[in-house]
């Protein structure tokens, strides 16, 4: 049976606007994916619907198709995207008002049954993560656009995988299979290119990723696949950018989801030519009898002031502010609920330049009451003006405070859940839940392989230089996944790279807990750090609140590399020298 060659066309909300247009005319596609939805978007479309209940979903995604709709009819082309939101039956109306106002004849489905805002009083939206099942069902039923709300990231793939190849629910092999290709598209171009450790590595230049194209998975009918991207589009597909996405925000051997449960420990990718990347056949199990529920909730309000202190006693002119803004908050009676500083040493010593020689020391308040972070907070700052530390200020002036929200998963019963495909002729087919009854046996740890031989010499440099590594959020926790490319790499590194030395390494980890998992076919490790995000993204508790940085800075210090690794390795990538689009060799 022909492969499906599936596209993506947005990571986020608010990914690049022509992407769409990109990929319909880039190359041939069988269908078009668009993934829209995040943590921190569905506290954004609840706060939409609140305001307008006709809102809700991914006004971008009508835009788009304002320019793409017929040319997607024009070329067979299948759209099936989650921009719905918190909203997909309004979506899916609105998508057919545009097309009869353009005079393009396509069917037009939705699916539902995953808002659950009902159950969980107090939130803004709760939304279970539904399969493919309503996707493959509205597929069936002939529509050329589907549109959902809250399916996981890899059913924009799966739901087209069943329907094309006719997988039934149990075949769980073949739908780990989608489930990988799925989670490989699913940022878009993170796997060709973007965001990638070794964007400067040999073969690699600058140029090449200023505008990476976006991704494709031929999917075959054993679950097998091939990422690639449209000839002639930018960026890269390589080995290390697909392991790269495996590891994002991924854990140990085991990636549930509603469909199936993806054994990453089988995953084994090769290249299969230039930017082309076989994934062989994977393993699957049984999906779990739970589905999970992202829950967004009011969390108070927040304000924050960021102060400049360049020069000479940058310690002391923080410890004078600190304390000259804890005394008017005591003066006012009236100290936030929480109190957060942190001081952020940009500056350098003897700066040729104004910006170089200062630091940033940055204050957060959160309260439940808007008034306890307005006010009180805006007028410590702006009254310090004139009689604080020299050469005081700010980089923005001081706001009256905004709400801000807090992401919680909760987990219900599957067969609790209506999963409904609503197909072109507005009939409604409910899809039954696969999650299993029985707890999947644990995975046991692999085992590790021979260390790499000790007593040579060694040479102290960035981890960064042997590792590739990526990182980002799951509510509150922090995923770090490292690899490296070579066998006698990873002898040295499944070793070397323990929790604890991972807490050495960055130390802002010793506190909360860090979990190991072992990935030998994928050359990995995936670290979980639970709770450095304290409540999420949209509560803004760290600087860098979706945890984006974190790999780049593991990679940054410094460790001692034993020499035979480092050989015919290029210089790491410095920013003081200059920047220029020329290939390595």
């Amino acid at each position: 049976m022909r492969p499906l060659r599936i596209g993506n066309a947005s990571g986020f909300y608010g990914d690049r606007f022509d992407a769409m247009r990109e990929m319909l005319t880039g190359g041939p596609l069988d269908v078009l994916t668009g993934d829209y939805l995040a943590e921190l978007t569905m506290l954004i479309l609840g706060r939409d619907r609140a305001k307008d209940p006709r809102l809700g979903y991914a006004r971008t995604f009508l835009r788009q198709l304002e320019e793409c709709l017929g040319l997607a009819h024009e070329r067979g082309v299948r759209i099936v995207a989650n921009a719905g939101g918190l909203n997909p039956a309004g979506l899916a109306d609105a998508v057919r008002t545009l097309a009869g106002r353009a005079g393009v004849p396509v069917r037009v489905a939705h699916v539902e049954g995953d808002d659950l805002t009902a159950r969980f009083p107090g939130t803004l939206a709760a939304n279970a993560y539904l399969g493919g099942g309503g996707i493959a069902a509205c597929l069936h039923a002939g529509a050329d656009v589907v549109v959902t709300g809250r399916v996981t990231d890899a059913a924009l793939v799966t739901g087209p995988a069943q329907w094309h190849f006719g997988w039934g629910p149990q075949e769980y092999d073949k739908l780990a299979g989608a489930v990988v290709a799925g989670h490989v598209l699913e940022c878009g171009t993170q796997a060709t290119g973007g965001n990638y450790a070794f964007f400067t590595g040999p073969g690699h230049d600058v140029a090449r990723v200023r505008r990476p194209g976006f991704p494709v998975a031929e999917l075959y009918a054993d679950g097998s696949s091939v990422i690639t991207k449209h000839d002639g589009t930018g960026g890269f597909v390589d080995v290390g950018t697909v392991t790269a996405q495996l590891l994002y925000e991924t854990a140990g051997a085991r990636y549930a989801g509603p469909d199936t449960t993806a054994r990453l420990d089988s995953v084994r990718p090769v290249q299969d030519g230039q930017d082309r990347v076989r994934i062989p056949a994977v393993r699957g199990e049984a999906p779990p009898p739970t589905l999970k529920t992202g829950l967004s909730r009011p969390g108070g309000w927040r304000n924050e002031v960021v102060f400049v202190l360049t020069g000479l006693d940058v310690e002391a002119k923080a410890e004078l502010v600190r304390g000259q803004v804890e005394d008017a908050f005591v003066r006012a009676k009236s100290r936030p609920q929480e109190v957060r500083w942190e001081l952020s040493r940009t500056d350098r010593p003897d700066a040729g330049t104004e910006e170089t020689a200062s630091a940033l020391l940055r204050l957060v308040v959160r309260d439940p009451a808007a008034e306890a972070v307005g006010r009180v907070v805006s007028g410590a700052a702006i009254e310090l003006a004139l009689g604080s530390y020299p050469g005081f200020h700010v980089t923005a002036p001081p706001g009256k405070g905004a709400p801000y929200g807090v992401f919680d998963a909760a987990y219900v019963d599957a067969a609790s859940v209506e999963h409904i495909a609503v197909l072109p002729d507005g009939s409604r087919v409910a899809v039954p839940a696969a999650g299993s009854t029985r707890p999947l046996e644990p995975v046991p740890e692999p085992p590790l392989p021979e260390p790499y031989p000790a007593g040579g010499p060694v040479r102290r440099v960035p981890l960064g230089r042997v590792a590739g590594a990526r990182s980002g959020d799951k509510g509150g926790d922090v995923n770090v996944g490292v690899w490296v490319r070579t066998e006698e790499e990873w002898r040295w590194l499944a070793h070397e790279l323990t929790v604890d030395r991972f807490r050495q390494l960055l130390p802002e980890t010793a506190e909360p807990g860090v979990v190991r998992h072992v990935l030998p076919n994928l050359r990995a490790l995936n670290f979980v750090v639970q709770g450095l995000l304290g409540e999420g993204v949209a509560a803004q508790a760290r600087f860098d609140a979706q945890g984006k940085g974190v790999g780049e800075w593991l990679r940054a210090r410094y460790v001692d590399v034993p020499e035979g690794l480092l050989r015919g390795r290029p210089p790491a990538f410095s920013p003081t020298r200059p920047l220029r689009a020329s290939r390595q060799r």
